[in-house]
């Protein structure tokens, strides 16, 4: 995604804004939600020159899809972005060796846009998505969504206790069956 400013100069205080409908690139998201490949990112942006480069800023507004990190449940939204970052000129002098990884170049009159894009589109999607702040997900046992059957539970029994599970019900046929005799004990 590259601009070519070559019309701008190096002249500070002269200006463009652009106002266009690009197609979104591979990998513009995370594992559960990002922007679809291809889809169309609204940039309105402003680039003005100045002494050390190209100011870029504006906005971009990305369509969103994805699933919940919760329930699974399809989750699509437009998220509008910020955008600023100053491109410098090939020739501008650089700050440092840390500094300079982070900085962005004018490369022939010529800005690429995709790494900021990028930046600042997904460093804005939620870690963890969901479709509603008291989504309650899925049955961990089942899988069943809980939002479908509030009630839903399982009776589960602790392998170590399970043994003496048979003995509570031998025991509860036990004293119904004493409890019988002795009914009929007391009838005679």
């Amino acid at each position: 995604m590259t601009i070519s400013v070559k019309d701008l100069g190096r002249s500070p205080g002269v200006m463009r804004t652009m106002h266009e409908h690009v197609p979104a690139p591979k990998d513009f998201g995370v594992a559960l939600i990002g922007v679809p490949e291809g889809a169309d990112l609204d940039l309105d942006l402003r680039f003005e020159a100045v002494h050390e480069g190209i100011l870029v800023s504006g906005t971009v507004i990305a369509p969103v899809q994805g699933e919940c990190g919760r329930c699974l449940k399809p989750i699509a939204y437009d998220e509008e972005v910020d955008v600023q970052e100053l491109f410098y000129y090939e020739d501008a002098e650089s700050f440092g060796t840390e500094e300079e990884e982070e900085q962005h170049r004018i490369e022939r009159d010529v800005i690429d846009l995709e790494p900021v894009l990028r930046d600042a589109v997904v460093t804005t999607l939620p870690f963890q998505p969901v479709c509603r702040e008291d989504c309650e997900g899925l049955c961990s046992e089942c899988g069943a969504r809980l939002e479908e059957d509030p009630g839903h539970h399982h009776q589960t029994v602790d392998p170590r206790w399970a043994a003496l599970s048979g003995l509570a019900g031998s025991a509860a046929d036990n004293s119904a069956a004493t409890s019988t005799e002795s009914d009929e004990r007391e009838e005679s």
